[in-house]
């Protein structure tokens, strides 16, 4: 596939974003029509009355927050996705490679669960605290197997990933097949599959903040991030010091992502065909790679969300359904394409 100009790709993609978020905060139970949309946001952009209170309401109190939460998740996510694929040279690495999606289950399983008797006092973020210590116990534990009286390996961290998501995965089950109620294992069950609807302006900074300040440490290390890519030979023959910077990213990828779990639960794919989308569209350079990839991703997973909260009317369908239903068809395309190189 030939690659694209990178400042087209970047300005297209810049105006397809903000038509996202325009469209994002427009379609929901209340249709909102998108010249109204746009008065009403710039209204309240410039300190201006408001026309339509209702509109206002439904739009900075509900939806913007929903909107800009499926950015920052997308953007994490899908950065998260292109650093595993070059720590370990694998092309099907994932962010949940580490364990965490697991984690995060049997966090969010404890709570739900057990929660009533043993966190009541934390209810009002219970959830996604709990969520959060069960995603970075995963990902510890992934790293202390995988570091045990050697040093990490690419096939130690893979093979360890696969013990601790089986392992945290059983252990949940176990709590749902013995504790749960048919309430508490539908609450589970739709949380695995993850959301957006818990976003509000209270819950945003954390994330925003963690995503915003990976992108611009990530995008420092595109240089680190092509040698790895390229394999642990070539990078030590460069000089790079490669396990020292795949405990770093390691590291940095898991506090991320168990942010982002905690928050909306386990939405899946994204981190995994994102990458590879925006690598098909302007090549394997991190330099290029990054900012494409952030830019996909935010505008993938609001689409993906505007799809699961309107198809079905009065309904919300859980978003992992529909990132794996656009996802998959879309990643088979670009696999397809006969030029389509992971790595230089």
């Amino acid at each position: 596939m030939k690659k694209l100009n990178i400042s087209l790709v970047f300005v297209i993609l810049i105006f397809v974003l903000l038509f996202t978020i325009l469209l994002g905060v427009s379609l929901g139970t209340v249709r909102i029509p998108l010249v109204e949309t746009y008065k009403t946001i710039m209204d309240k952009l410039l300190n201006l009355e408001a026309a339509n209170e209702i509109y206002t309401g439904v739009i900075w109190q509900l939806r913007m927050p929903r909107v800009f939460m499926g950015l920052i998740t997308g953007a994490g996510l899908s950065l998260c996705g292109i650093v595993m694929q070059a720590v370990v040279q694998n092309p099907l690495a994932e962010p949940f490679l580490l364990g965490i999606s697991a984690g995060g289950y049997l966090g969010a399983t404890i709570f739900i669960i057990l929660g009533s008797g043993l966190f009541g006092a934390f209810n009002t973020f219970g959830l996604a605290f709990t969520a959060f210590l069960g995603a970075l116990s995963a990902a510890v534990s992934v790293l202390f197997l995988a570091s045990f009286k050697s040093r990490i390996s690419t096939t130690k961290l893979i093979l360890s990933g696969t013990i601790v998501n089986a392992l945290f995965n059983a252990i949940a089950n176990f709590i749902v097949v013995f504790s749960g109620t048919e309430n508490t294992i539908a609450r589970v069950t739709y949380w695995t599959m993850g959301s957006l609807s818990s976003a509000k302006w209270d819950n945003i900074l954390l994330p925003a903040v963690a995503v915003i300040l990976s992108i611009v440490y990530f995008f420092t290390q595109y240089r680190t991030l092509n040698t790895m890519l390229q394999g642990e030979e070539v990078a030590i023959t460069l000089g790079i010091n490669v396990n020292f910077y795949r405990k770093i990213y390691t590291v940095l990828v898991a506090l991320l992502t168990g942010i982002l779990v905690s928050t909306c639960g386990i939405i899946s794919f994204v981190g995994l065909i994102i990458p590879h989308v925006s690598r098909a569209l302007v090549g394997p350079d991190h330099r290029k790679l990054i900012p494409i990839t952030v830019l996909t991703g935010s505008i993938f997973l609001v689409v993906v969300d505007i799809l699961a909260r309107t198809m079905v009317e009065n309904n919300e369908l859980p978003i992992g359904i529909f990132t794996s239903i656009v996802g998959a068809p879309f990643f088979a395309f670009i696999m397809i394409q006969k030029n389509y190189q992971f790595k230089d």
